[in-house]
């Protein structure tokens, strides 16, 4: 048998090394041990064992010598006894694709996308934010414009952007995972349902769940800026000892106080933000105007910078974002103010989210509910436009894949 194995010559067709079954002398009785149907007639089957450096097995490979076709044997040198088959061209396409971390890093672009634009949005109105905390927080009986004055002679320009970088520590990663979340939300109930489109009902349900999560992961740092806010917040040192007093006075799990009223709350608000978002633009996209926006954009891409990229176009997605912000808060505000007030509560008096509510109603009847309404809408607005402009710019410059 020895003289039966032979070195075949170096080819482009092999990987170097191996032992091979020569096709000129192989006897004919071992070529009937293979199943007829994988022989050609004109050709003589052989067997070959090649390892690759980098794979741990033993290929399977189809090649020619002279007149006969070479089959290879596919074993396992791991234990495990999966067969891998491999050609020239597919093992080299497969070392060429970059899969690990590709899913990460488009993760990565896809939260920045979100952070950058609560950063820009939050900024831009802070001001704003500050006065309808004044409100809800402090329970200001002020007119908007005494208030403005009271702020402006006591603390001047600096005061209206008072807790805006622990508004941006809160919010920045609380949109970042709002966005993203809805985008897989989304994107896998469409998938999962079989639908060309997603649904208004699958937008809906998506909106709300991510609102949820975005809850879950980032109340605690709403709570600590709450607390800094209300009266006496000043004197515990910033974000650091405002944590420190809460853990030490109140337990850990008093960073979730209004957990329930916050996801109560969420879960419409994010339904009816990224739904009522969402149904303008598909709305608009299906429209003859969208289509020949849309095809307009194709035929000019290489023409076109990331402003008049967007889908929407700069008006139009600062229109819709503003008309989604004002619909959601003015659906759950109350919800808003009901956990604002669980938030300042403290132990020995505390009251569950529906004690509170009433206790709200009967100190200052049902218009106490919205108590700040009109700062608040004035402040979501522009953040709403702003934000889902910016959300949408970002996506194009970071070039974020769809989830």
């Amino acid at each position: 048998m020895p003289h039966l194995i032979k070195q075949p010559e170096p080819s482009d067709s092999f990987f170097p090394g191996g032992l091979f079954l020569h096709a000129d002398i192989v006897p004919s009785s071992f070529i009937s041990l293979i199943p007829s149907s994988s022989l050609n007639p004109r050709k003589v089957s052989c067997f070959c064992w090649s390892p690759r450096r980098k794979v741990g097995c033993v290929e399977e490979r189809v090649c020619t010598i002279g007149g006969g076709v070479l089959l290879s044997l596919s074993l396992s040198i791991n234990g495990t006894g999966a067969d891998h088959r491999y050609s020239r061209e597919s093992a080299e396409e497969k070392e060429n694709v970059g899969v690990s971390g590709s899913g990460a890093i488009n993760m990565t672009k896809h939260l920045w996308s979100g952070a950058v634009a609560a950063m820009v949005s939050r900024t831009f109105v802070a001001p704003l934010e500050r006065l309808k905390l004044e409100y809800i927080v402090r329970g200001e009986q002020k007119n908007l414009y005494e208030l403005i004055q009271a702020i402006a002679a006591s603390q001047g320009l600096r005061g209206f952007w008072k807790g805006n970088f622990v508004n941006i520590l809160r919010t920045a990663p609380f949109k970042a995972i709002n966005f993203y979340a809805y985008d897989t939300y989304r994107n896998k109930l469409t998938r999962i349902l079989g639908n060309e489109e997603s649904t208004n009902f699958e937008r809906f349900i998506a909106g709300a769940a991510a609102g949820i999560t975005a809850t879950l992961l980032c109340l605690p740092m709403d709570t600590i800026r709450t607390v800094m806010i209300a009266p006496g917040g000043e004197a515990l040192g910033g974000v650091i000892g405002a944590f420190r007093h809460m853990i030490k006075t109140e337990g850990f799990f008093s960073l979730y106080k209004g957990l329930v009223p916050s996801i109560i709350s969420m879960a419409p608000s994010g339904a009816v933000y990224y739904g009522v978002y969402d149904i303008l633009k598909s709305a608009y996209l299906h429209s003859p105007e969208g289509m020949k926006r849309i095809q307009y954009m194709k035929e000019e891409a290489h023409e076109l910078n990331a402003l008049e990229q967007l889908e929407l176009g700069p008006v139009r997605t600062l229109l819709y974002g503003a008309i989604a912000g004002c619909c959601s808060e003015a659906a759950t505000y109350p919800f808003e103010v009901v956990r604002r007030q669980l938030q300042m509560q403290v132990r020995a008096t505390r009251l569950n989210a529906l004690a509170t509510c009433v206790k709200i109603v009967e100190q200052g009847g049902v218009p106490a509910l919205y108590a700040g309404l009109t700062p608040s809408l004035l402040q979501v607005l522009p953040s709403a436009a702003i934000s889902y402009l910016v959300y949408e710019f970002m996506k194009i410059v970071l070039k974020v894949e769809s989830t």
